[in-house]
């Protein structure tokens, strides 16, 4: 931001952006207090006078254009329009909270005051500093959720305006926008804004992608509409007949959930089929339920098509906890193609796309059947007992988030929402903790299954437990809630710290014993060298299991030619990383957060990767978890060893990576051409015949030089199926090569498998 004086055309533009927002607020329901947001924008205008932002326009623009997300996208009253103006005012300017108070009231203030505190965006520098900006952000959510609302419309504008950041940043902003702000804008109900979010984030992270997939979406615009226009005619015709005020229109699938389909099902553009959907929002007639209607209408459409009788979606008897009413079904179109239709009132709609504000305008509030407060109760719950691991509270929030949901029963007939995926013992957690320590199976509809089944919706569900039975690690990959985990999570930590007391208290004694306490210092430090130990802590865990043993101590402490032998011929040190890793307990610095640690990493020191900001050779590794190859496109991070690690684009650890992350972001780029070759995979299907085989090596092996490393073809009914790993030296030769397979009469597809165990040669 820098500071000049505004010019009168700029004066001017401030001003039409003004009124337009006083229009917005005039169409929302209550629009009474237009003389409070008048004063609020005076004063924030006044506060950021001649500061600009790094577009270049007067910064008290950025403030009018969230006040006018609030109340035209998200449709809230004049208390969050006046905090989304005043939202910046505390941080950037001597303005106080309590003179924010003693000027617009105590309800604007205590919004203002949220949105300061976690103005710094949910991630800091540090592990401690995430952790806290992300409590607050809980906290504030669960006291006023319009603190959380105005921080979304603050984070679109902002992605809208994000040309303007350096890339890294750019890098950083998308990333932590797709990994929390996309779900929680979906959670609270604010579909569009989450598809914008995503779309947005997609554009900047993989902006070649999303520059094609756009370019294929607008060429074959016109025909598209064409024969949904052929589609929607029937149906529009029977709606008018049945009488009904309606509005019938396509929804085309948007870049991202293009790129998603095509990363998750690993298939092209021309294999998405699902690109347009009909969406019917209608005036239910007064003398019917909504459901009736939304049922007869329905009927009314699959008397013209054919359904598709497992693709039929009832969010009306069950609405989704976010709120969310439709009824959706998939019907076979004249051209052969499954097209699905969304079936709405028109406050169905205004929920769908509104969220929050809509259940303001129906209900006058939000109450525990729409199943919101019932989540924020369960985000609060993460934080009865708090978790030190900053990553950790942001994937256990991030998993009550975006997860689909199933419906399940108590043997009481109570219902309960859990997430798609959901096991017994995630159930049996959610009616409390020392249930699921205790469990060791449940009847699920009167029969017995064990703790990791997994329910499905309408299940009805006994937990069994034991008084013997207590949770196990391998608990923590059959769980998906993140009560469940969290709650395994602080079991295992407390169990940690008892057993380091416990072996703490036994290695005392045995110095004790020795007569050699006043050397405590040298005997942790001898003891955890012998066994190849990092922290003192680690020893003593390992001591408290019993796994490690302290008779050698007493050779360690007493001088003698004896002791060097022991120590270098001790048989743990001849193989000491192997050991560490064996030793390391949970939570130690080999986790999940870090991609790839430095026992891990290979001894090599290879030179093929351009790094943004450095203009000479730096150590970098290619990351284990996407083994990205030369084409892919690729960025980097530096890891706590000051490492340099590259990661795919589309890499599943990128957007926590960027979030977490950011201040050690930078690009890469692929500067090798033919010097390495890298192992890929790719996946045929066709029709078996004679010979075949014997053409596809000679595509592979003769025609593009490449070693096959291996082959796993089944052959049935007359079609094949078979994996072919080889050797590549970029992405541009195995395109080339399947398209080259592709031109065989019989093979069907061919494409590249994104594989993690792929390694370089």
């Amino acid at each position: 931001m820098n500071n000049t004086t505004t010019t009168d055309q700029e004066e001017l533009q401030i001003e039409q952006e003004f009124r337009a927002l006083l229009a917005d607020y005039a169409t929302t329901r209550r629009h009474q207090r237009e003389e409070i947001i008048i004063r609020a924008y005076h004063f924030a205008k006044q506060a950021h006078a001649g500061v600009r932002r790094r577009s270049g326009e007067p910064y008290i623009m950025h403030p009018i254009a969230v006040a006018r997300i609030v109340a035209r996208e998200i449709g809230l009253g004049s208390t969050s329009i006046c905090a989304a103006l005043l939202h910046d005012v505390v941080e950037d300017t001597d303005t106080t909270v309590e003179d924010i108070q003693a000027l617009f009231g105590e309800k604007i203030a205590h919004i203002v005051d949220g949105l300061t505190k976690i103005s710094g965006g949910i991630f800091g520098q540090q592990a401690s500093q995430q952790a806290e900006n992300f409590r607050k952000l809980i906290f504030t959510m669960s006291s006023d959720v319009r603190v959380v609302l105005v921080k979304i419309a603050d984070r679109l504008h902002n992605m809208r305006t994000l040309e303007f950041q350096p890339q890294e940043k750019q890098l950083k902003i998308a990333g932590e926008t797709q990994y929390i702000y996309a779900p929680l804008a979906y959670r609270l109900g604010l579909f569009p804004i989450k598809q914008e979010l995503e779309n947005l984030s997609f554009k900047y992270e993989h902006p070649e992608q999303y520059a094609e997939i756009c370019r294929r979406l607008q060429e074959n615009s016109n025909a598209r509409l064409e024969a949904f226009e052929r589609f929607a005619a029937p149906i529009r015709q029977k709606l008018t007949d049945m009488g009904y005020e309606f509005e019938l229109k396509a929804r085309i699938k948007t870049p991202y959930s293009v790129f998603k389909k095509m990363q998750d099902k690993n298939v092209s553009f021309e294999d998405v089929y699902d690109l347009i959907a009909a969406r019917i929002v209608f005036t239910p007639n007064t003398d019917r339920s909504e459901r009736e209607q939304c049922w007869g209408i329905y009927s009314a459409i699959t008397e013209i098509y054919r359904p598709h009788p497992e693709r039929i979606r009832d969010w009306i008897s069950t609405p989704k906890s976010n709120g969310y009413e439709a009824l959706h079904v998939t019907v076979m179109a004249q051209d052969g193609q499954w097209i699905e239709v969304q079936i709405r009132t028109v406050r169905m709609h205004e929920i769908a796309e509104k969220g929050l504000a809509a259940h303001w305008k129906y209900k006058m509030g939000i109450d525990d059947s729409t199943g919101l407060d019932q989540w924020i109760h369960q985000i609060r719950e993460l934080l009865k007992d708090p978790n030190p691991n900053a990553i950790d509270l942001l994937d256990n929030f991030k998993l009550n988030l975006f997860a689909s949901e199933i419906f399940v029963f108590t043997p009481q007939g109570e219902m309960m929402t859990l997430p798609l995926g959901a096991t017994v013992l995630d159930f049996a957690y959610q009616l409390h903790s020392k249930l699921g320590e205790q469990c060791i199976g449940a009847k699920v509809n009167h029969t017995l299954q064990p703790i990791d089944y997994k329910l499905q919706s309408g299940d009805q569900i006994e937990v069994i437990r034991s008084e013997n039975q207590r949770p196990q690690r391998d608990w923590l990959n059959q769980v998906v809630t993140s009560k469940a985990k969290s709650r395994l999570g602080n079991y295992f930590r407390r169990e940690e710290r008892d057993l380091t007391k416990l072996g703490e208290q036994l290695f005392d004694e045995e110095l004790q014993r020795l007569g050699k306490s006043e050397i405590r210092d040298m005997a942790i430090y001898r003891l955890s060298t012998y066994y190849g130990f990092r922290h003192p802590n680690h020893m003593f865990m390992q001591i408290g299991k019993g796994v490690v043993s302290l008779k050698p101590l007493e050779s360690l402490l007493v001088p003698s030619k004896k002791r060097w032998w022991q120590l270098f011929s001790n048989p743990l040190h001849k193989q000491p990383q192997q050991q560490q890793q064996q030793m390391l307990p949970l939570g130690d610095e080999v986790n999940d957060t870090q991609p790839i640690s430095a026992t891990q990493r290979p001894n090599q020191n290879l030179k093929h990767i351009i790094l943004s900001d450095f203009n000479r050779d730096v150590e970098y590794q290619l990351a284990p978890c996407c083994h990205p190859i030369p084409g892919d496109e690729v960025f980097a991070y530096r890891d706590e060893q000051g490492i340099y690690i590259v990661h795919k684009a589309t890499c599943k650890n990128a957007e926590r990576i960027k979030s977490n992350y950011g201040k050690r972001l930078c690009t890469a780029e692929w500067r090798m051409h033919h010097t390495l070759t890298f192992a890929e995979t790719i996946e045929m299907q066709g029709i078996d015949s004679k010979g075949l085989l014997v053409r596809i090596f000679e595509i592979i092996s003769n025609h593009f030089n490449c070693n096959l490393h291996e082959v796993k073809i089944t052959a049935r009914n007359g079609l094949f199926a078979g994996t072919f790993e080889l050797e590549v030296y970029d992405t541009e030769e195995i395109q080339l090569i399947c398209n080259e397979l592709g031109k065989i009469e019989e093979i069907n597809s061919v494409k590249r498998l994104s594989s993690s165990a792929n390694k370089s040669f």
